[in-house]
Order: structure tokens, then sequence, then C-alpha cells
């Protein structure tokens, strides 16, 4: 579990093709990997990666085909800058939003403009993603937490604050450029939940939720 907020970028230091599969070797010289474990989890660039054969600036990490065929790891080259979250802690602060860091697909930055002295993103989504992304809901972007300030049928809007490009590898956003998306999780469940409607005897309806306050009755 994570929350979005980046603790530090690496690069991209090795990539193996072993047996059709992956093994990354991701390097950093900011972040600290002193109470890591070998098969603790850590947020590449918002995929959840099983840390093995670390080493103080560095740790490997094998990817599946299933990661390479649903995320952007199968663009990436040796040199990629690359965003990275240690998994959360009980006692940790919970700065952005619940991230699974498991990907629900890859979006498309579509345009970027400059705002005072933030930036606006705009992102388009797959339609079967669009549904989860609400206005001044929550998303992840490779990684980042980030609020959606609009909502346009499959495209949204995103605010990038100056710290924000600066710690992140949103600072290379342009675009054409596909990205990891991760929609918020309690939009991913509360779906399943109302898929059970159908069943009288199961389920959560939307006549609940409306009496429950969560929707107008």
């Amino acid at each position: 579990m994570f929350t979005g907020i980046i603790a530090a970028t690496g690069t991209v230091s090795r990539i193996q093709n072993i047996g059709g599969d992956w093994r990354l070797t991701i390097r950093s010289e900011t972040l600290d990997l002193a109470g890591v474990q070998p098969g603790d989890s850590i947020a590449v660039s918002g995929v959840c990666l099983t840390a093995l054969a670390l080493a103080p600036q560095q740790f490997s990490a094998d990817v599946s085909r299933e990661t390479l065929a649903c995320t952007t790891l199968q663009h990436w080259h040796e040199g990629d800058l690359v965003n990275l979250e240690l998994a959360l802690q009980a006692h940790s602060r919970l700065g952005g939003h619940i991230v699974s860091g498991h990907v629900d697909g890859v979006a498309e930055v579509v345009s970027r403009s400059t705002d005072a002295r933030s930036e606006r993103l705009v992102v388009r989504v797959k339609p079967a993603l669009a549904r989860y992304i609400a206005h001044k809901g929550s998303v992840c972007l490779d990684g980042v937490s980030l609020t959606v300030n609009e909502v346009s049928g499959n495209e949204f809007g995103v605010n990038i604050i100056p710290h924000t490009a600066d710690k992140t590898t949103l600072q290379l956003f342009k675009p054409g450029r596909a990205v990891n998306v991760e929609v918020d999780v309690i939009a991913r469940y509360l779906e399943r939940l109302l898929q059970g409607a159908a069943d009288t005897t199961q389920g959560l309806t939307l006549e609940q939720l409306a009496r429950a306050g969560f929707l107008p009755s």
C-alpha cells in the first residue's frame, strides 16, 4: 500500500530479459533503502514491485509478462527516470490517497499548459476507465497522487505545482507520452458492490446509498 507521495526519483540502470520476462535494476542516490528487506514492496512509477538483491543505492525486481503488458514498463529503457515510493507504514502520514500500486491501464498526455506558477495537464484514458474519474476525486499518474480538476468524456485535467514537477518525472510529461494510471480504489470497490444489486439478497443498491445520504433521494 502506498500514498502517491513520491519519496525520490531513480534511474533504470539495467534491464535483463530472463525467460521471457524482465528483471529490472533501479538505482537512486536519494531513496533511503536502509530499512528495506528483500520481499518488501516499492512502487516504481506507480507499479508495485518486490525488491530483490538490495544494495545501498539500488535494488532489483522481477517483472512478469502480465505487468509488462498492462503498464508502460514494456517501453522502458536503461537510463530512464522513474518515480519511487516505499510502502506505507502504519505510523506514516497519509499525505496523498490510498494507492495499491496495481496499475489499471495506460493513459496518454493530451496537452500541457502554464497556469501561473503551476502547469495544467490534460490526460486521456480508455473509455472503460473514464467512469472511475470524478471531479475533485483522486487519481494516480506514474505513482503520483493528483486531484482531478475537471472531467470531459474520457479526458481529465490535473494541476501540477512546481514542487511536484521538480521532484518527480512529471517534469518530463508532454503530449503523446504514455503514463501508468491507477484510479481511486474506493470507486472500483463501490462498482463491484453495485454489480450485486441485481440480486435482491446481495449487493449495495442505489436506493440504499440514497437513504444513507450518499446520493440525492
